[in-house]
C-alpha cells in the first residue's frame, strides 16, 4: 500500500498483519479523493477506524491542515504513527487508541470525516448521526462499506451526495447541507 499522491506520494504504508483489518484499496482510495480533491487545503480530517492510517495520510499528503486518527487496537495505533513518520506527516496527526464513539462525544468538529469501520458491523449507518454532529457546516463525510449496505439519503443536515462502487465495496459521500435563510 502507499499514498498515492500529494507530499508524500509514493510513501510505502505499513499494514497491520492478519486479517483484522481491511486496508482500503489503491483504487477505492484514488477514486475516493478525486471525488473531493479540491475539498481538502486546510480542513480540519477525522480518520475514524483508521486501520493504517492510510486515508488520513492521504488526505494531509494532499493538503489536509491536520488529521485525527482514531482506532481501538493498540497495534494500530503503532502503525499509524510509524506510517506517520514515514510519510513526514506526524506534526500533522494525533493519534487516539480509542473507541470511535468515544470520541464522538467530545465537542470538538472537523471539516471531513473519513469512516470505515469493519464492513459486517453496521456501525457506518449506525454511528452515522454522532458523525454528522461533529461536522462542521459545508463539510462533507466519506463512508466505506459493503456494496450491499443500507445507508440513508439524508442523515439532519447532510445529505447523500454519491455513492461511488468498486468491485465489493462501496463509497458513501455525504456532504453538510448549509442551507441559506431567505431574507426578512
Amino acid at each position: 500500500m502507499r499514498v498515492i499522491t500529494g507530499s508524500a506520494r509514493g510513501r510505502r504504508l505499513l499494514t497491520l498483519p492478519g486479517n483484522d483489518t481491511r486496508p482500503t484499496t489503491d483504487k477505492v482510495k484514488e477514486g475516493l479523493f478525486s471525488a473531493v480533491q479540491f475539498e481538502l487545503d486546510g480542513r480540519r480530517v477525522l480518520d475514524l477506524f483508521a486501520g493504517s492510517g492510510a486515508l488520513g495520510i492521504e488526505a494531509l499528503s494532499r493538503g489536509a491542515d491536520s488529521c485525527v486518527f482514531v482506532d481501538s487496537n493498540r497495534a494500530a495505533a503503532d502503525v499509524i504513527r510509524k506510517n506517520l513518520t514515514a510519510a513526514g506527516l506526524s506534526g500533522r496527526g494525533t493519534v487516539l487508541c480509542a473507541d470511535a464513539q468515544s470520541i464522538l462525544l467530545r465537542e470538538d468538529r472537523y471539516d471531513a470525516v473519513l469512516v470505515d469501520p469493519p464492513y459486517a458491523s453496521g456501525l457506518a449507518a449506525q454511528l452515522l448521526p454522532q458523525i454528522v454532529a461533529r461536522l462542521a457546516p459545508g463539510g462533507w463525510i466519506a463512508c466505506e462499506t459493503a456494496d450491499g449496505a443500507d445507508m440513508p439519503a439524508v442523515c439532519g443536515p447532510a445529505t447523500l451526495s454519491k455513492s461511488y462502487r468498486y468491485g465489493k465495496t462501496r463509497v458513501w459521500l455525504y456532504r453538510y447541507s448549509v442551507s441559506e435563510e431567505a431574507p426578512i
